[in-house]
């Protein structure tokens, strides 16, 4: 029997885990306080260990509630996707797919993919969730989503397939006031002294470790100062005066005025975005996107 009670008691905890702060928690559940804090304390009598300490500063999980937390925001990941998918039932359509992209990958391909995948499946709900590069093998794996589009190369896994949907030329992301901006196409080896914007290993592990291997290969060890969360940011930083970054060329679109990019050379491609999907026990409706990415992204 499905305990109602404790669903709504781990959502009540994942608010104020979240808030650090019953009273921002509550109001945010659209609640009052008193209500809240007796539901937590009843929760933690139910599980016969205190998950919060109280104080001025708010509230603070303790080392049972940091313990429990990831597996609290699965679990109200992995509802909010079952109570989609009845509700997309009730209504009328056919089923859900879930995808997990990077920023780029939703800026670049997806909106033409899931435009044209919807005209032939009107009736399929396609939800997507923003991820990391390295998040997107642990949430194929779990199942947490069907399909990823990320910066993935090489093999992925014994159960894991992919195909790559869009590369880019390699350049270089630079202070418009730096010497190398008079050069029309820059030379990877000019740039061994140079401080280095890179996107984190953390974020994007394959990529991170190619592009490192890249300035060995040319007779260097790249001086890298900042790592970030995506490409957007490398160039961000760029503007703000922290160095300069190995970028795909398409970012030319998006620098601010004070940054400019050159291409390097020789050329260097770099895949951008990959399709990602579990190849066993798969959503019947990932066959149906595969295709479309097939024709609308030729190998």
């Amino acid at each position: 029997m499905i305990n109602f009670r404790l669903i709504r008691h781990l959502w009540l905890f994942l608010a104020v885990a979240e808030d650090q702060n019953f009273s921002r928690a509550a109001k945010r559940l659209g609640m009052s306080q008193p209500p809240l804090t007796e539901q937590i304390q009843a929760l933690e009598q139910s599980l016969r260990v205190q998950l919060f300490t109280r104080s001025r500063r708010g509230a603070q999980l303790t080392p049972a509630g940091a313990a429990i937390l990831p597996a609290v925001r699965k679990f109200a990941d992995q509802l909010e996707r079952l109570e989609l998918a009845v509700h997309e039932a009730v209504t009328g359509h056919a089923g859900v797919l879930t995808l997990g992209a990077i920023t780029s990958a939703m800026i670049d391909v997806l909106p033409p993919l899931i435009s044209r995948f919807k005209q032939d499946h009107p009736l399929i709900t396609v939800s997507v969730r923003e991820i990391d590069s390295a998040e997107a093998i642990p949430a194929l794996e779990a199942g947490d989503i069907d399909i990823a589009f990320a910066r993935l190369e090489g093999s992925l896994g014994r159960h894991l397939q992919s195909m790559p949907l869009s590369e880019d030329r390699l350049a270089v992301a630079m202070p418009k006031d730096h010497p190398l901006v008079a050069r029309e196409a820059i030379d990877l080896k000019a740039l061994a002294d140079e401080t280095l914007v890179m996107a984190s290993r953390d974020v994007s592990p394959v990529y991170f470790d190619y592009l490192v291997g890249l300035c060995k290969t040319s007779g260097f060890a790249p001086r890298i100062v900042h790592q970030v969360r995506s490409v957007s940011s490398q160039v961000a930083f760029v503007s703000c005066g922290q160095g300069i970054a190995l970028v795909p060329t398409s970012m030319d679109k998006l620098a601010p005025e004070n940054v400019l990019v050159r291409p390097l050379q020789p050329e260097v491609k770099v895949v951008t975005t990959a399709m990602a999907w579990h190849g066993v026990n798969r959503n019947p409706l990932v066959d149906a996107l595969i295709d479309q990415a097939k024709q609308m992204f030729p190998s």
